[in-house]
Formats: C-alpha cells, structure tokens, sequence
C-alpha cells in the first residue's frame, strides 16, 4: 500500500459509505448484535454443568420414619425432586425409560427391621445415566449424606448405629452406562448435530441461490404450485441426509463400541421426520433471506441455540426453566432423546412417543411459515 497518495477525504467517504450499507442491511446488523447477546444469555444463565433438583421417583415399601427421613434427605441436599410415588418396580423401570425421571430410589419391605438389627439392609438408588455428567454431582452428594442421615431418629438404644459408617448399604445402579463412557452419550447425539448444521444450511441457500443467479424467474413463469416447489427442493437432499445417518452409525459400531440396544430399523424410518424438520428450517429461512449471507447467518442463529440448549453439550436438566422451555421447541432436542432412548435403553415407539409428536407438530409449523413465505416471495 503506497501511502504517499492516500486521502483522508476518500477514506471517510468509503468508511461513511460502509456505514450506510450495514444500516441498509439490517439482518446482518442484527445478527452481529444479536449472536453475541445469545452467547452471553446462555452461557451466562442457561449453562450449568452441576445440575439440581433432578426429578426422582421413589418406591417405598417400607412406610416407616426411617425411609420418610431418608426421603426427605435427597430432598434437602437440592439433587433431588421428588415428583412420583411409584407402585412397584415395573414402574420404576418404565419411568427411567421414559425418561421422566432422572433417579429412582427403592426402599425395601424389611429396611426398617434390618436396620433396627444392625444388619446394613440394601437401599437401591438407580440413575439414568446416559448423560453421566447430570447424575455424577447428585450420586456424589447422596454417598457423602448417607453417613448421617438418619443421625436423628437413631437415638436412645440405636444410638450405636450413628458411627462412622452409614448403617445401610446404598446400592447405585447406573443404567444404561454404568460405566460413564463418554462416547456413548457424544456420538449417538452428533447424529443430530451434523444433521441439523448441514441440512438447514445446505437448503437455506435454495431459493436465495435462485434469486442471486436469476433463474427465479423461471420457476414464476411455471406452473408449479409453492408446496411443490419447497418439497420438490427438499426430497433431494433426505438422501444426502440418510448417508450421514449411515456413516454415523457404522463408525458408532465399529469404531465406538457404542452399544445399539434397540431396533436400528426403528431408528432410520424415525429420522425420517427429523431430517425434514430441519430441511423445512432450512426452507423456510430461504423464503426470508435476501441472499445467501443472509440465509447462513439465519442458519447459525438458529444452530448455536439447538446446539446449547438441546443437552448435547450440557444437560438439559441443569438449565434453568426458561431455557428448557426454549429447548424444548428445539427438534434437536427430542431427537437426542430418541436415538439414545433406541440405541441405549431399547425403547419402542411407545416410549418415543412423548418426543416424535413435537417434532412433527415442529414440522408442520414450519412447512405451513415455508409455503406461505414463498407466495410473498412470488409477489
């Protein structure tokens, strides 16, 4: 750069100009602000790798002070909500599986009289443990409140029982991953990441590419209808998407070791509607951007809040309220709970239920937003 002829004048003039396009522009502007906002909020408020009041059920079959203590116990240490009362270990089971609830507490019919004896009777505390990050924290504070949790009923003759050692055994069962491999909960997950990032992006940029090449005016003077258009635009890459579904779970098999407890098939016709879920984003953020700029900033604002709220990257259980509201109209989010409510605990479709309807209402949504953007788009 030869600086013996540079003119402050010109200089201000292109700078004034720039100032004027970003004005102009205001999505860009937007995003520039809005990003780091988001960032800010999230990791600010909405990440918390020690979660709390985790919901609990508690199976009690032995009504006496000492399970209502114990109980109460988990309770005030703030790891643990206690939000069912189960009747029978059936129960339990299915509970875990749906993940309704995090941890699973049995106290057994003969606690009380077993403890009254001395002889250390069993306590089962079971814990979904397919994120290990969201129970290891709980697990550890109910292991140190064992000791002395029941200091207070045992006086008088049992007051022998309050030594050094709890008088129960706490047995903990961590299902699912007992043994808190990583890869089993970070590798089923990236299935949906990948598809999330690359579907969205890759049809964000269909109609803006359109618009930019100029060949949009070739589909106006057409006959195709706007639905036949965005599905038309959308089949395409539903294959694109099932050969990331595939290279996914053959390096999840035989690269990973990560167990596929459940139906694969279920598995591969289930990521059907997620795959057009977010090629419908995709779609839709066509229909409002200006260009393709445009469409991949809109992409990465709606990405950056799937990928920290959905419980990839942290769990979802330790956010706060409003941000699991938030990640709860994610689609990322209940897929994480389908492919690994399928690859590591076997559930069916019943169990999958709860988390395949959002995704479809999640999809309708945005189709009905697609089509009719692309009429104003038309106009």
């Amino acid at each position: 750069m030869n600086f013996a002829h540079f003119n402050f004048r010109r200089f201000v003039a292109v700078v004034l100009k720039e100032f004027i396009q970003m004005r102009r522009d205001r999505l860009t502007f937007g995003m520039m602000v809005g990003v780091p906002m988001i960032q800010l909020i999230l990791f600010g408020f909405a990440i918390n790798s020690n979660p709390k009041h985790l919901p609990t059920a508690v199976y009690s079959a032995d009504n006496s002070v000492f399970s209502r203590t114990f109980v109460r116990g988990l309770q005030n240490s703030s790891y643990f909500d206690i939000i069912r009362e189960a009747k029978n270990t059936l129960e339990i089971n299915r509970l875990l599986a749906e993940n309704t609830v995090q941890f699973a507490v049995t106290i057994p019919v003969d606690f009380s009289r077993k403890l009254i004896r001395g002889e250390r009777p069993d306590l089962l505390l079971e814990a979904d443990a397919t994120d290990p990050t969201a129970v290891g924290y709980a697990i550890a504070a109910v292991s140190g409140l064992t000791p002395t949790i029941l200091n207070r009923d045992l006086t008088g003759p049992l007051a022998h029982l309050t030594g050094g050692t709890a008088p129960f055994n706490l047995v903990v069962h961590q299902h699912y991953n007992p043994e808190n491999i990583t890869q089993y909960n970070i590798v089923p997950g990236l299935m949906g990441v990948m598809l999330t990032m690359t579907m969205v992006m890759i049809t964000a940029l269909a109609i803006t590419r359109e618009r930019e090449r100029g060949t949009m005016e070739n589909l106006l003077s057409t006959p195709v209808r706007p639905g036949e258009v965005l599905l038309g635009k959308i089949v395409p890459y539903i294959g694109v998407g099932y050969v990331q579904v595939t290279l996914i779970l053959l390096a999840a098999k035989f690269l990973f070791d990560v167990p596929m407890v459940g139906s694969v098939p279920l598995l591969v016709g289930l990521v059907f509607l997620f795959i057009v879920a977010n090629l419908a984003v995709g779609i839709t953020f066509s229909t409002v951007a200006k260009n393709q700029l445009q469409a991949m900033q809109m992409t990465f604002f709606f990405f950056l809040p799937s990928l920290l709220l959905s419980g990839y990257m942290f769990p979802f259980r330790g956010m706060p309220v409003w941000a699991q509201d938030i990640g709860e109209v994610l689609p990322l989010t209940h897929f994480l709970r389908v492919v690994r409510g399928i690859l590591l605990k076997g559930n069916g479709l019943a169990e999958l239920m709860p988390d395949l309807w959002p995704m479809a209402l999640f999809l309708a949504v945005m189709l009905t937003v697609g089509i009719k953007r692309y009429r104003q788009t038309l106009d």
